[in-house]
């Protein structure tokens, strides 16, 4: 069984990321939230407007070409709310069935993102501290698990 990415697109092309990193041993990397891959969203040339997920043409302006930019991986809770009952497709419940979770918006600087929370009930906060973490979303029809990007609380010395 192996794990993969929910969708490539949301992330950092794994070819520039391992140059980027200068990792020795990419091929079987792991995505146990150690060192998930950056998110990946688009830059206006034109009004410097920011959006996760990437698109082609700026929701500000018409003047300005979109262009790649990686993501901070931490930033700050800026809302939340627990997802208590299962959302409309395309969601696809984990094998043991829906369990509720905290999704919320993420400010990572200069673009809000919306994402699960890896954050427990006691710590979560408007304005708590979060890194970018991988976490199970499914397990596809092959067998291989399935992650997504998530937010867990900041540790001491991340920033």
């Amino acid at each position: 069984m192996t794990t993969r990415l929910i969708d490539e697109s949301l992330f950092e092309n794994r070819e520039n990321r391992e140059n980027r990193e200068n990792q020795a041993n990419q091929a079987n990397r792991e995505f146990d939230g150690g060192n998930p891959p950056r998110l990946v969203g688009a830059r206006c040339s034109g009004c410097g407007t920011v959006v996760f997920p990437r698109q082609d043409s700026c929701p500000r302006c018409p003047h300005g070409v979109m262009s790649v930019r990686v993501l901070p991986v931490s930033g700050r809770v800026w809302s939340w709310t627990l997802q208590a009952f299962p959302p409309k497709p395309p969601y696809r419940a984990p094998s043991g069935g829906h369990l509720p979770y905290h999704v919320g918006y993420v400010d990572l600087g200069e673009v809000l993102v919306e994402a699960r929370l890896a954050v427990p009930r006691a710590q979560i906060r408007i304005g708590l501290p979060v890194r970018l973490t991988t976490v199970p979303a499914y397990r596809d029809e092959d067998g291989n698990d399935v992650v997504t990007f998530g937010f867990r609380p900041e540790r001491d010395g991340e920033r």
